[in-house]
């Protein structure tokens, strides 16, 4: 009998099938299913009735404005603690969001850390996953000498300054009300605003597993991105047509100051006052200062989304997400944000070789230039009121004067090579006693744990900055590489800028360290898609190297 050959056709079509699951293990299947929604109702359960007796106890305390966000602060922490991929998902959508949400459930100081409600216990969990598999979880290992130097010389500052401000006060200066205060407790807090989000580097690192992972963060936060920008533009059209009066009608000083009362739907304390030629919108944030530093840094995630993702539909999603910031630039009366928007655009164009990349750039460019001339063609008023408001800031205050004079002020001012104390130029600190305040970054960390301080902090942000820029180097897939070129930058220009202070609050001061985090797992990545390339049939592989061109 003449045996019978498959086709070269129906060979090839047969598809790699998946192995069938036998009745056992579809069985051991649904009993681990089963078992995870009892672990998950029993937790729920526990949660609720801890949150329930903490509610009853802060609302006798502090009524009902403390007892609620309580009761929901220990459901989300236990649940937090016990999934901490996911409660890093619902950390990263929290930040841009936070700021409305917020003022939207009364404005409480609880509020305030609810964040970290989500980022502490999945930090927690995750540390001890590590532990128990024996995983580093200070991440890269170059940052880890000068990072434990750092925090040597802050328990410094934390023992011998806060210590002796707290059982030893002095009775004439910073501390006239000494008696009031609690330098210790600021001290612990200015410690956690200084350093406390360090440990995202690694939790982002093991939040992304493998290319699946890492597409879905970097389109969230492009999707965040631009749903804040669209709030933002329905903020500015809300009080351009009167809907919201912001700080219209108002006298003297208060034409100039933003105000909690002047709130537009979204965000927190704004500037509206178009007949004295100042606005300043705060976008989904508490301030305004704090939306512009989430346009800028959102520069740099829709650049890199824009020009790396594998998808042509999310490239222009990321194109649109850019545009959106640049328009939200213009229209919030931020300064800094009109001028460094543009300008890390540029800077990025040419540290990432994008410039170089004509089948990408000119398509984006020409779109990108299409929407923004759109906008200053609607706008022309705007667009010219902010240039004008930009440049008689920089003739009256430039920047470089304005570090140099702050770098002056506190080095003749601050206590000794150990600082002033943690806290003490820390607006959070304010409530635990009296604070400086001190516009720029470095100066600020100068006040607080003196040159000591400021020196061994140089030393790691520019260890971290060195192994940043060996790992996007050392990537080869090229989407991979460009999105960690992006990253690079970001982290180059957020390590030594010292106008005002980003590092100290949201989002940059989440972001930096975050985003560090993913930029070193692309390695991991890059390495993962080469073998699934490898492990492919020859045909198919031709086919892989056609859509990682894409």
């Amino acid at each position: 009998m003449a045996k019978t050959k498959k086709s070269p056709r129906s060979k090839k079509q047969t598809p790699a099938e998946t192995p069938t699951l036998t009745i056992k293990e579809r069985s051991a299947q649904k009993r681990k299913a089963a078992q995870a929604r009892k672990e998950l109702t029993s937790l729920l359960t526990t949660a609720s009735l801890g949150g329930f007796f903490l509610g009853i106890i802060l609302f006798f305390v502090g009524g009902i404005k403390a007892a609620i966000p309580g009761a929901l602060g220990i459901i989300v922490m236990t649940l937090a603690y016990k999934y901490p991929r996911q409660a890093l998902i619902a950390f990263i959508i929290y930040v841009p969001m936070g700021g409305t949400i917020t003022y939207y459930l009364g404005n409480s100081p609880i509020l305030q850390l609810a964040k970290d409600a989500f980022y502490i216990p999945a930090m927690i969990g995750l540390w001890q996953t590590c532990r128990k598999q024996g995983l580093p979880f200070i991440l890269p290992p170059a940052i880890k000498t000068p990072l434990l130097i750092v925090l040597c010389c802050c328990l410094l500052t934390l023992i011998f300054i806060n210590g002796g401000q707290q059982f030893n006060p002095p009775s004439t200066g910073l501390m006239k009300e000494a008696a009031k205060e609690i330098p210790l407790g600021m001290g612990i807090l200015g410690l956690k605003v200084f350093l406390g989000y360090v440990p995202l580097i690694g939790c982002a690192y093991y939040l992304i597993r493998n290319k699946q992972d890492f597409l879905l963060l970097s389109r969230l936060q492009i999707v965040l991105t631009l749903i804040c920008c669209v709030l933002g533009v329905i903020q500015y059209l809300l009080l351009l047509t009167g809907v919201c009066q912001g700080t219209r009608g108002l006298e003297g000083n208060a034409l100039f100051v933003t105000s909690l009362d002047a709130r537009c739907y979204f965000g927190g304390a704004l500037l509206y006052s178009p007949e004295e030629g100042v606005i300043r919108l705060p976008g989904t944030f508490v301030a305004p200062w704090q939306w512009s530093w989430f346009l800028i840094s959102s520069t740099f995630f829709t650049f890199a989304t824009g020009f790396s993702d594998p998808s042509i539909l999310w490239r222009f999603v990321g194109l649109g997400s850019l545009a959106s910031v640049f328009i939200n630039a213009v229209i919030s009366g931020q300064r800094i944000a009109l001028a460094l928007v543009p300008t890390c655009f540029v800077i990025l164009l040419f540290l990432t070789g994008q410039i170089g990349n004509l089948k990408r750039f000119i398509p984006i460019g020409v779109g990108l230039a299409i929407i923004l001339g759109i906008a200053m063609a609607a706008y022309p008023d705007v667009v010219a009121e902010r240039t004008a408001s930009f440049t008689s800031r920089w003739e009256a205050s430039p920047p470089q004067q304005f570090i140099v004079q702050q770098f002056e002020e506190n080095w003749k001012n601050v206590d000794g090579p150990l600082g002033s104390g943690l806290g003490r130029a820390t607006n959070s600190a304010r409530a635990l006693g009296e604070t400086k305040l001190v516009e720029t970054y470095y100066p600020k960390v100068l006040f607080e744990v003196g040159i000591v301080g400021v020196l061994t902090f140089l030393a790691l942000v520019t260890t971290l900055t060195i192994a940043a820029f060996k790992t996007y180097r050392s990537i080869k897939n090229r989407n991979f590489r460009s999105y960690g070129g992006a990253l690079w930058v970001f982290i180059l220009f957020i390590s030594y800028n010292t106008y005002y202070y980003p590092l100290d609050v949201d989002p940059v001061a989440v972001y930096y360290w975050f985003f560090a985090g993913v930029l070193f797992k692309l390695p991991i990545l890059d390495k993962q898609e080469k073998e699934e390339i490898d492990s492919l049939p020859q045909t198919s592989k031709k086919n892989s190297f056609k859509q990682l061109k894409i």
